[in-house]
């Protein structure tokens, strides 16, 4: 079954951590369907956004997004690590993003 849709879906599972510390400028991303670090090598340098709507509207839309970068995997599960221009907010934990895999021009 072919689908319309022009990205993957992906899921938040939160900031890069260690024990005691974690590190908000890097968010972990479950990628939908991968499982090996080997298929979620396929999303590195991916644009991938993060769509969220707001109370307040801006230019005539209340929906906003915050884009960002896969930078590199995590881990042997297929669980990528991403940088967004403006850090996630926790709220977003648990939430979906899209990945857009068309490499703009």
């Amino acid at each position: 079954m072919a689908t319309d849709r022009l990205y993957s879906k992906g899921r938040v599972l939160g900031y890069e951590r260690a024990m005691r510390n974690q590190n908000p400028n890097t968010s972990l991303i479950q990628v939908e369907g991968v499982q090996t670090t080997k298929d979620a090598q396929f999303y590195l340098g991916k644009r991938i956004a993060y769509v969220y709507r707001a109370k307040r509207e801006v230019n005539g839309s209340k929906i906003r997004v915050i884009w960002g970068r896969i930078a590199r995997t995590h881990g042997t599960n297929g669980v990528v690590k991403a940088r967004f221009r403006n850090n996630l907010p926790p709220k977003s934990f648990g939430a979906s993003v899209r990945i857009v895999s068309s490499q703009g021009t």
